[in-house]
């Protein structure tokens, strides 16, 4: 299976959303290949871990995602379920579920009540170690034009998740110490 092919399965005319969704998803899966290394994971977890980094954000493509030159009728919060329908129906449920894992760290249903979310009503957090280093390498770039290829410090992920709550910052926190990140910084940009 080629990511890249697929995504431009999916992006078929939209060569500035695909350009776009692809260079965040390469910086995710090398940061995310980075940490999976440093955590000691397998050559085959490692293929998953790319291939999945890759392909998180695939449903995008069917959002209404303006400044992602990316014009479908879902509001952007559906695009790890959107993904997830997508990647099933390629026969990759398990790249599907790291699609709907992955927005933040992770999506409760208690969230998405809490939050109003347009969303199904089930826990959208990630259950794997495969799971959470997609979705905490994730966490460390943007999409936002001219921050493509930045990479967030820690502090910066904290604040941005502090919106959401002090459990989703000790979630954070938590997968640091997992990983045994909690001395990370950015790496020097290209």
């Amino acid at each position: 299976m080629n990511p890249r092919v697929l995504l431009e399965k999916y992006y078929h005319n939209n060569e500035q959303g695909l350009e776009i969704v692809y260079r965040h998803s390469r910086r995710v899966a090398d940061k995310a290949l980075a940490i999976a290394e440093r955590a000691g994971r397998s050559d085959v977890e490692l293929a998953f871990i790319e291939e999945a980094a890759l392909l998180h954000d695939i449903g995008v493509a069917r959002t209404y995602s303006p400044k992602l030159n990316c014009f479908g009728k879902a509001p952007y919060i559906c695009h790890g379920v959107i993904g997830r329908q997508m990647l099933d129906s390629e026969g990759l449920p398990q790249h599907a579920l790291v699609c709907e894992r992955h927005i933040g760290v992770g999506l409760t249903a208690r969230d998405i009540i809490d939050q109003k979310l347009r969303l199904p009503l089930r826990e959208m957090t990630p259950v794997t170690d495969c799971e959470r280093i997609v979705a905490l390498a994730d966490l460390f770039y943007s999409k936002k034009g001219g921050e493509l290829d930045r990479e967030k410090s820690t502090d910066q992920v904290r604040s941005d998740l502090l919106r959401f709550g002090q459990e989703k910052v000790r979630i954070f926190e938590s997968w640091l110490r997992d990983f045994s990140l909690d001395d990370v910084s950015p790496a020097p940009s290209n």
